[in-house]
């Protein structure tokens, strides 16, 4: 069983910086695509970031300019830096991985959530 294992979030408040991480096994890391997503009480979870296998990197319109998503294939990490931080990008958030082996297979992965409480 694939696992992702996230750390970094925390209280902290409005401007301050953030960095989580994202820990898969190595063979999922090297074919995944990478993301994070953010969830609010009450809404879907939304995209804040993907950096795929290739490294092209894709943000939601809401963190452009203030967040860096970032992968270490040698620690078979992700890291989502997050720069001044507004109150509103308060949620949880969790780490997800996608790996298609073959056209007909897809898989996908989450971790376990890490709260980013942003305080005004």
């Amino acid at each position: 069983q694939e696992q992702l294992v996230e750390s970094g979030g925390g209280l902290v408040q409005a401007g301050e910086s953030l960095r989580l991480s994202c820990e898969a096994s190595r063979r999922m890391f090297r074919n995944a695509d990478m993301a994070w997503y953010r969830q609010v009480p009450g809404s879907q979870r939304e995209l804040v970031a993907r950096i795929t296998n290739g490294d092209t990197k894709t943000y939601g319109d809401s963190v452009k300019g203030r967040f860096i998503i970032s992968r270490d294939s040698a620690k078979s990490t992700v890291y989502l830096q997050m720069n001044s931080l507004k109150p509103e990008d308060t949620g949880v958030y969790y780490c997800n991985a996608v790996v298609v082996p073959t056209v007909e297979a897809r898989y996908e992965y989450w971790g376990q959530g890490t709260q980013v409480t942003v305080s005004s």
